[in-house]
């Protein structure tokens, strides 16, 4: 039976909130089908992988082409557009290589390591403040306030300026994310603009009087990345050094609250910290969605797919996949091994993972000696209107602290 023709018999068809609500039983709906789905989700026409081995092997496999989510052949948002195609998240190649090995110096586990003692003082400063309160919202209060402080650090923009990158995260998230409108695109490439102004500025400012931070270490690479390369890597890390950590964390809190026994495992055992954060980033991932394009014709699991053909990799389906994970849908911190696909694989693995984990696992140790239990304020939980990330608008919780 040609296995291709078998998947365009059945189908799918969805609204957006389809994939913002509850992605997982429509991820669920295209396992059923085949694990690699051809067809037209959300006016996006190509192939959707929902199997963990068929999205790992592409991931991995060199033909497959990351690229900048706006069409070649667009004429308008000129700006973001240039932007984008300077940022290493859409280069291959070469291209991706030089600009990823200047980048991970400042990435690698010894440099991160260096950051410990500033993320667990903030912590425990933002911990000590919010506990006493008769409830917080983790999102704004917490995790925000954490991760922008660290990023900013490292990249040497002025802490008072910290308060902007969510307004920037936010606005820029929604332009690369496939639920995005006219209106985002014309936004973002005025954003665009802006954020390529007040780079300039700071680099300009750095060049005269150079620190230990990243910006200033790149200038010295002048030989090797350009002004451009520069800029854009300033904003990438902007947005992806605080967004997806902010997520992580709210997304742990959030899944904690909804299963106490697995708290209280936690809480006995804090050995369970680093596999927890493991869990959660394969239960309920940060990026749901990657893209990429065949560069070549190839086979993968029967299906002949072209060069040319846009793939979408459903990264939070492939962590639920029940040929690799037993009991895919249930929260278990203590499972042995969980070898999530939620920062990627191949070259395209994600640079900030090393510290991600650093953070997510330090405020989650933080949290277990500073709170007996979590509970929701409110159970209307509300995800933002995305559907390759999964991120929550705010998460308001009550604490019931521990007594010191």
């Amino acid at each position: 039976m040609n296995t291709v023709n078998q998947t365009n018999e059945k189908q799918i068809h969805l609204k957006r909130e389809d994939l913002m609500d509850d992605p997982y039983a429509l991820y669920e709906r295209l396992r059923e089908i085949y694990p690699i789905y051809k067809g037209r989700m959300l006016k996006q026409s190509g192939w959707f992988v929902t199997g963990y081995k068929e999205a790992a092997l592409i991931l991995k496999e060199p033909s497959f082409f990351t690229r900048i989510p706006l069409p070649e052949s667009t004429e308008k948002y000129g700006q973001l557009k240039r932007v984008q195609s300077k940022m290493m998240l859409y280069m291959n190649n070469q291209d991706h290589r030089k600009l990823r090995l200047l980048v991970n110096k400042a990435f690698t586990p010894k440099q991160v390591e260096k950051f410990r003692p500033l993320i667990e003082e903030v912590i425990d400063s933002l911990l000590d403040e919010l506990i006493v309160k008769k409830e917080f919202d983790v999102v704004s209060e917490f995790a925000f306030p954490l991760t922008s402080l660290v990023i900013a650090t490292i990249l040497g923009v002025p802490q008072e300026d910290r308060g902007r990158f969510r307004v920037w995260a936010s606005a820029l998230l929604q332009s690369i994310d496939f639920s995005r409108s006219h209106k985002t695109l014309e936004d973002s490439d005025r954003l665009i603009g802006e954020l390529n102004d007040y780079f300039t500025l700071v680099i300009d400012k750095k060049r005269k009087n150079p620190g230990h931070d990243l910006i200033s270490k790149l200038i010295k690479e002048q030989d090797k990345i350009t002004n451009e390369e520069l800029i854009a890597t300033s904003i990438l890390l902007v947005i992806a050094g605080h967004e997806t950590t902010v997520n992580l964390i709210s997304n742990t809190v959030l899944a904690f609250a909804k299963h106490p026994a697995e708290w209280e495992l936690l809480k006995s055992d804090s050995s369970l910290v680093a596999p927890a954060i493991e869990e959660v980033l394969r239960y309920e991932s940060p990026t749901q969605l990657t893209a990429r394009v065949a560069m070549k014709d190839i086979e993968i699991a029967g299906q002949e797919l072209k060069s040319g053909d846009q793939i979408y990799l459903l990264l939070g389906a492939a962590n639920r996949d029940p040929d690799v994970f037993e009991n895919p849908n249930k929260f278990i911190i203590s499972r042995k091994a969980t070898p999530h696909l939620s920062f990627g694989m191949g070259g395209h693995f994600c640079l900030g993972s090393t510290l991600a984990r650093l953070e997510a696992h330090a405020a989650l140790a933080a949290l277990i000696q500073h709170v007996d239990k979590l509970e929701l304020a409110s159970h209307d939980i509300k995800w933002r209107k995305l559907v390759g990330f999964r991120s929550l608008e705010q998460l308001k919780i009550h604490t019931v602290h521990a007594s010191k």
